[in-house]
């Protein structure tokens, strides 16, 4: 259930790309009648989506959280869905970063579910972190996937601190969730589940950035481009004056 929150509700957010591309077609207009800059789009852009983000993280979440008999607890459920949140964060921006590089509905929406399932796959819960190969997926994928963060979060925040009672052969024992952690999921345990969160929020900031530096360096290859095509000297004309009255030559 965690793992479906935290990639199948965010995978979703891809929907909205169709909106992306208007924006930067508004953007681009706008942006040529000087009414702002870069800057003040990209951070515009930003908290504009804030409030409907969300509501998006907080209302499906709060349906799952609650059916699945998650941790009790409002601090576990604030960090759950905060953990939502910073993931629609970071795949908003991504999808902004594919709308300025593929401003085409169909091969965005393929671009952008194509980064979005790569980065599920290894994410470290269909096969886990000492499973991944090593030249792809484990270096560098599985590092800079925002899923690796938001899995061991969630269960970070779910196993931690909780012991567990269960009977084998009749015997009643008693197991230690972190220890769950460590062998059954293979997490991280060298650091806090909000340290997890902050890198999430990093990837956001990260990504924000690399936005904008993609759309300035966007408007000076067109600028430049425009500059040698109106640079071009024009080829010149010349005319053939042909005698009707000539006699050909054999």
């Amino acid at each position: 259930m965690l793992m479906f929150v935290a990639s199948f509700l965010t995978f979703m957010a891809i929907g909205g790309f169709p909106s992306f591309v208007e924006d930067m077609k508004v953007f681009e207009r706008e942006r040529l009648n000087g009414h702002y800059s870069t800057g003040a789009f990209v951070i515009a852009n930003t908290l504009s989506s804030i409030p409907y983000l969300l509501l998006v993280s907080v209302i499906p979440g709060t349906l799952a959280y609650y059916l699945a008999g998650l941790r009790d607890g409002l601090d576990h459920f604030a960090y759950y869905t905060s953990v939502l949140f910073s993931c629609m964060l970071v795949v908003e921006s991504l999808m902004m970063i594919v709308a300025s590089i593929v401003p085409n509905y169909l091969m965005g929406i393929i671009v952008g579910a194509g980064i979005q399932g790569l980065m599920i796959l290894g994410g470290g819960f269909f096969r886990l972190p000492n499973d991944l190969p090593y030249p792809f997926w484990k270096y560098p994928l599985f590092y800079i996937g925002f899923h690796k963060y938001a899995y061991q979060g969630l269960f970070k925040n779910e196993f931690e601190g909780v012991m567990y009672v269960y009977k084998e052969a009749g015997v009643q024992k008693v197991i230690d969730g972190e220890y769950i952690l460590r062998e059954k999921w293979q997490v991280e345990m060298g650091y806090s589940k909000w340290t997890d969160l902050l890198i999430i929020f990093g990837m956001v900031v990260v990504c924000r950035v690399l936005f904008c530096v993609i759309i300035m360096i966007a408007e000076k290859v067109k600028s430049g481009l425009m500059a040698v095509v109106f640079c071009m000297p024009e080829k010149k004309k010349g005319q053939v004056m042909i005698n009707p009255f000539a006699t050909p030559s054999h």
